[in-house]
């Protein structure tokens, strides 16, 4: 009889227990990258056109499941020439490769409010797997939607030339290492 009690507490909870999905804040996040300039500048810029969302059971987010989405054509260095060169055949060919996407497969907790996420980035028609380090900044409620928001700062450094990204161009004069450099605020749905 206690086995049968047992189970069934644990089948109840079990049942109680239900994933929630977290929807970037756009106006609150940004997803930003640097690169290495004839070796001694670095030149910034993000994606103004994204999505992202994170499910999870967990208020940690442990279990978490990431995945993002960016419009490659809406890259923003803050210099329209240089932009419309990195959508050229050159570099991203926006035309042709429209999209990065990132679709996670395990957000692993290093310690505190430290995880190592990984997964896969499909970019210029290459997916390869990448690992980022996240830092979870915590929860809090909205003051003025009442919503729960929830902060990550992720980091870590790809391989332009791993997703074929302008092969011929030497280090001296693009570095082959990109580094990522978002925040983000979720919003649980």
């Amino acid at each position: 009889m206690k086995k049968a009690v047992l189970f069934i507490l644990m089948a109840v909870s079990a049942l109680g227990v239900t994933a929630q999905t977290w929807s970037v804040d756009k106006e609150h996040s940004k997803l930003g990258f640097s690169i290495t300039h004839l070796m001694i500048s670095n030149v910034e810029g993000s994606f103004r056109v994204f999505d992202a969302k994170i499910v999870s059971e967990r208020e940690d987010f442990s279990d978490a499941v990431v995945e993002l989405t960016a419009d490659i054509a809406s890259i923003d260095t803050d210099n329209e020439m240089r932009d419309d060169h990195l959508k050229s055949p050159d570099y991203f060919d926006a035309a042709k490769f429209s999209q990065a996407v990132f679709k996670s497969t395990s957000f692993r907790k290093v310690v505190d409010r430290k995880y190592k996420l990984g997964g896969n980035l499909t970019m210029h028609g290459v997916t390869k797997f990448v690992e980022l380090d996240v830092t979870f900044n915590g929860t809090t409620v909205h003051p003025y939607t009442k919503k729960t928001v929830a902060g990550f700062k992720v980091s870590g450094t790809i391989r332009r030339t791993d997703f074929n990204i302008a092969p011929s161009t030497p280090g001296a004069a693009l570095s082959d290492e990109v580094t990522i450099e978002t925040n983000a605020e979720f919003v649980r749905q």
